[in-house]
């Protein structure tokens, strides 16, 4: 959720913010109207309180003559304050529902426009030259014995498949490199859930214009995670943390889910969007005015990781337009896919401020009291648009793949997966 505070005392740069994102500035005025009904309703709440316990006790001390109609008065006043008090909720809730409508406020050098406006930060690694016909992830996959996709629709549906042999063992060594990495980062390992309630969802912001992405198990009134981002926002939820604990980051690992509702007949073939992948991400708390840093530090984290996987990238800054409602910046590290002869994402990382942390209740203790802490989230490593990345890349001639060295060690030693014939 927004400030209140900075939205009443600077509303146009919310307004300049919505228009930059691409979505009505309107939400921000609604804000303003539902603000002021609900302070309205508040004083007069507690100005019918303070008249109705006024009335009570000057009771006590009345002449029998003048009780009668002072009761009565105290019975009027009593049934006006409950009268109010329903004002109030639902001033309360008409003004949570306005501001939950209003997104993160934009980074002011955030590039502004849409997909296709991200700004390019940096290139890293050269784009490999192959002097054979390069196969896609798929083939490969196929020739390794390490996709099985046929069985995976038979078994579930379209865009699910099976990791067998090399390509399992190959998801159990990126998730060990990227823990290993993570964790003499000074991150905590967590396993964390992959069902949460609707109030992780809805605090993370991806009830919003992502809703129709998500997995709803409506008999238990649940949700499936599209990253373990919710559950490990929501894992300090209603709490109040140390400042000397900060900055704590934990390195999530959960299994994925998204619907991919808006993505009919985008890259149908392989395991690059999937309905279910497994992810290893990052998270941190730290204080507001720390984020900024941060968010460059979960942004070197990821480029440390994809250099470690010997993969070629990119690194962009996503236009406005193109952020959810919780970041207000986001960079994106694009690898190269030879099959595709482009870049395409494999890792993000969101500075989300004190958006997330808003609804969630999250807060640490500082000299002037509690505040709302802010909350950022890298992917360090998706595990199924990387393995189909690494295959690409690393291919050979002969339809074996070479090993990155770091990787090495998670895989016995492994330094090339050869076709099963």
């Amino acid at each position: 959720m927004i400030d209140l505070r900075a939205l009443r005392d600077a509303p146009d740069a919310f307004r300049a913010s919505q228009s930059a994102r691409g979505v009505d500035p309107a939400a921000v005025d609604a804000v303003l109207v539902a603000d002021e009904r609900r302070r309205a309703a508040v004083s007069r709440a507690d100005s019918l309180r303070a008249e109705s316990n006024s009335a009570s006790k000057a009771i006590q001390s009345a002449a029998a003559d003048e009780r009668p109609a002072m009761i009565e008065r105290a019975k009027e006043l009593k049934e006006a304050v409950k009268a109010a008090e329903v004002e109030q909720g639902d001033a309360e809730a008409e003004l949570r529902s306005a501001a939950y409508a209003v997104a993160n406020l934009v980074e002011p050098d955030a590039p502004v426009g849409g997909e296709d406006d991200a700004v390019l930060v940096e290139t890293v690694g050269d784009v490999p030259a192959y002097d054979f016909e390069v196969r896609d992830h798929v083939q490969l996959g196929e020739l390794l014995g390490a996709i099985d996709l046929e069985r995976g629709a038979k078994v579930s549906g379209s865009r699910f498949y099976f990791l067998t042999g090399v390509g399992a063992l190959l998801e159990f060594a990126l998730v060990n490199l990227a823990m290993e990495q993570a964790v003499a980062a000074g991150f905590v390992p967590v396993i964390a859930p992959a069902v949460v309630r609707p109030e992780a969802m809805e605090g993370t912001g991806f009830l919003g214009a992502h809703a129709a992405e998500v997995y709803r198990l409506e008999a238990d009134d649940l949700y499936l995670v599209g990253t373990s981002e919710v559950a490990l926002a929501a894992m300090h939820s209603d709490e109040v943390l140390d400042a000397a604990m900060l900055p704590r980051r934990y390195a999530g690992f959960s299994s994925c889910f998204r619907r991919e509702a808006g993505s009919y007949g985008v890259d149908t073939r392989g395991i690059i969007r999937v309905h279910w992948f497994d992810k290893v991400e990052m998270f941190s708390f730290v204080p507001p005015e720390e984020a900024a840093a941060e968010h460059r530090r979960l942004l070197a984290w990821e480029k440390e990781f994809l250099t470690k996987l010997e993969l070629p990238f990119q690194v962009v800054d996503i236009a406005t337009g193109d952020l959810g409602s919780s970041a207000a910046r986001k960079f994106d590290c694009e690898a190269w896919f030879p099959s595709q002869g482009r870049y395409r994402e494999l890792t993000s990382t969101s500075n989300c401020t004190t958006f997330q942390s808003r609804r969630l209740g999250i807060r640490y203790r500082t000299e002037a009291g509690p505040a709302p802490v802010a909350t950022l989230n890298g992917t360090l490593c998706a595990i199924a648009r990387t393995i189909a990345c690494l295959l690409e890349v690393h291919q050979q001639a002969d339809g074996s793949v070479r090993v990155p060295a770091e990787l090495r060690p998670h895989l016995g030693g492994r330094e090339v997966l050869e076709p099963l014939s």
